[in-house]
């Protein structure tokens, strides 16, 4: 279980395990360079000739940092041309193996789905010239973006110890890893960059870890050249764009680029084909419904572009630009990024969040009937509409909705209603979970209006129809996740599905019981979602919210407020949000034959655990 602590409506309160160590690379960052004409017109680290490390089997060039499985493939054309044109070895580093990641081709889940999504990594990876995947063996839980959450699901100061140690390990001399900024980043992306960050700084300083040099008989290492992917130039299209110095607009720092159109002379076709063949076999997280071509036009195709956070093994400054009314996880990132004396990178990181929609949830003296039918009287409120948020845009004939609330008694009621040209998978009574994969309804639900992370919140997915025909519910990403039934035994949904089908509607009774906590009448925050599938392979297209500032769903912050009238909680009902139960199974390197021949091969441990001195 994730520490507890923290004021009532907060999520666990991330343990500062590393803090002192952190604190212990401002020395070496204050000495750092400034951005110069040293990174226009970088294109790849050049593998260094001679010294330790080019014939020590666990070598690479280049080191990828990640959280997930399939957190590097959008940067296979660049390590595969770095390879094909200058000879340098990439390696990847896994801290999970996706075991909270949905499965668009079985059922599997937990470590079993693990081991399906690593045979798909190292599958994907190969045409990339890599051979060399390690996991950390930590789980992946739901999708969340709170990296001191994830923090302490994974013991960061063991992840912190084992990334150190494959650095040691695995000689590179420039770390690649996600970008560390909080807004709209997955917990897990944000917490690997961290770590890599730290790591590449901690890898050289023989008081890091001592541990490592005395029992195990490793050296420190002193990589040179650090880079995080950075998506701000995406747009930027043709083999001219990585041309031009470019610069962060947050940040400050250098960026560079590279070209995804050069032709592979092993592959014979662009690397940006060989990058979507290779992303196209990562099918249990649904990439093989991606086009199977790319485009032939070299102006349609895009770069990889990287933020160059160090240089000669130092950091690279940039102006720091503070930022006031920081909410607290922006707040928690900027004291991260000033411990790691690389305060710029929190410059600009918290969006200019918009006022959240509000409502009134009116009191209704009858309780609705629950059959996926309004009746008059039912919710006299106003309908809320359901923008569009994420995914394609679609029009009011491909998928619209409005939602209605109200509360009769301790209990809330909620109706949808969609518009829907083309109905999705119709999911089996063992598949009824990921609710995002289908046509499905969303209700979010932050009793006290507080929260950093979904951790303290409940969310529920409701499938209109399932392959049994009816309508069902679960919960994911929130307090307790798992079938409705189980999670929240006095929960009831009804819809009704048109014939022939132009939509549904979907109506659900929430206990206010059921919650984390009990609702603060005043602060009661909600958001309602639609997402709309118009396949049959389990993807979805089209997102809708009632609140749809481009955050995800698990970001609360975006949540609307919907006042609950003349509502006062039971005095007996907890205020401060129950101990949240997460799912923490995770795939074992031991039970992976190819990560144990690769273990064998490289001399480096499973999960990058301690090793007996040579």
């Amino acid at each position: 279980m994730p520490a507890g602590g923290g004021p009532a409506g907060a999520g666990p309160r991330r343990r500062a395990v590393s803090a002192a160590l952190v604190s212990g690379l401002v020395g070496t960052v204050l000495a750092a360079s400034t951005p110069s004409a040293w990174a226009d017109g970088w294109s790849a680290p050049r593998p260094r000739r001679g010294g330790r490390g080019r014939n020590d089997p666990a070598h690479n060039d280049v080191l990828f940092v990640g959280a997930h499985p399939d957190d590097e493939h959008g940067n296979f054309s660049t390590f595969g041309q770095w390879r094909e044109r200058y000879g340098v070895s990439t390696g990847v580093l896994t801290v999970t193996r996706g075991e909270g990641g949905g499965n668009a081709v079985g059922l599997e889940e937990g470590s079993k789905l693990g081991l399906i999504r690593e045979d798909e990594e190292r599958a994907a990876t190969a045409p990339a010239g890599i051979d060399h995947v390690f996991y950390l063996d930590k789980a992946d839980f739901w999708y969340t973006l709170s990296a001191p959450l994830t923090a302490d699901i994974w013991d960061e100061r063991d992840t912190l110890e084992r990334t150190v140690r494959l650095i040691r390990a695995t000689t590179p001399y420039t770390v690649v890893t996600m970008d560390p900024r909080p807004f709209n980043q997955h917990g897990g992306h944000q917490l690997s960059a961290r770590l890599a960050i730290e790591a590449f700084f901690l890898a050289g300083d023989p008081g890091a870890f001592p541990d490592q040099l005395t029992r195990e008989g490793y050296r420190p290492w002193r990589p040179r050249l650090l880079l995080a992917q950075n998506g701000a130039f995406r747009d930027l299209l043709g083999p001219d764009a990585p041309k031009r110095p470019r610069t962060d607009p947050d940040s400050g720092l250098p960026v560079f680029g590279v070209w995804s159109g050069t032709k592979s002379e092993e592959h014979g076709t662009s690397w940006a084909q060989v990058e979507r063949d290779a992303a196209r076999l990562y099918r249990s997280q649904g990439f093989a419904a991606l086009p199977p071509k790319v485009p032939t036009d070299p102006a349609e195709l895009g770069s990889d572009w990287f933020t160059v956070l160090a240089a000669d093994g130092r950091a690279v400054r940039a102006e720091v630009r503070p930022q006031s009314g920081l909410r607290p996880l922006y707040a928690e990132f900027r004291d991260w990024a000033e411990r790691a004396g690389l305060p710029w990178l929190a410059n600009n990181a918290q969006p200019d969040y918009p006022a959240s929609p509000t409502a009134a949830i009116p009191e209704v003296a009858t309780a609705p009937v629950l059959d996926g039918v309004e009746r008059d009287g039912e919710y006299p409120g106003p309908a809320l509409p359901l923008r569009h948020w994420e995914g394609d845009e679609a029009g009011a004939d491909d998928v619209s909705g409005t939602a209605k609330l109200a509360r009769h008694g301790d209990d809330l009621y909620v109706l949808v209603k969609v518009v829907d040209e083309r109905k999705g998978s119709a999911l089996g009574g063992d598949d009824l979970k990921r609710h995002w994969r289908t046509d499905a309804v969303e209700i979010a639900l932050d009793p006290r209006g507080t929260a950093d992370d979904t951790s303290v919140t409940f969310k529920t997915g409701i499938f209109p129809f399932t392959a049994d025909g009816g309508p069902a519910a679960e919960r994911d990403g929130d307090n307790r996740q798992g079938p409705a039934e189980d999670t929240a035994p006095g929960m009831r949904v009804a819809a009704t599905v048109s014939e022939p089908y132009e939509g549904y509607v979907v109506e659900a009774k929430i206990p206010l019981g059921e919650l984390p906590a009990a609702a603060d009448p005043e602060a009661f925050a909600v958001n309602v979602l639609v997402y709309d599938s118009d396949t049959d392979d389990k993807t979805g297209q089209t997102r809708l919210a009632w609140s749809p500032f481009g955050s995800a769903q698990a970001d609360p912050y975006v949540w609307g407020t919907a006042r609950l009238e003349g509502y006062t909680p039971p005095p007996d009902r907890p205020t401060t949000p129950a101990e949240p139960d997460i799912p923490q199974e995770a795939a074992r390197s031991e039970d992976s034959p190819a990560s144990v021949e690769q273990s064998r091969r490289t001399g480096v441990p499973l999960a990058v655990g301690p090793r007996e001195r040579r």
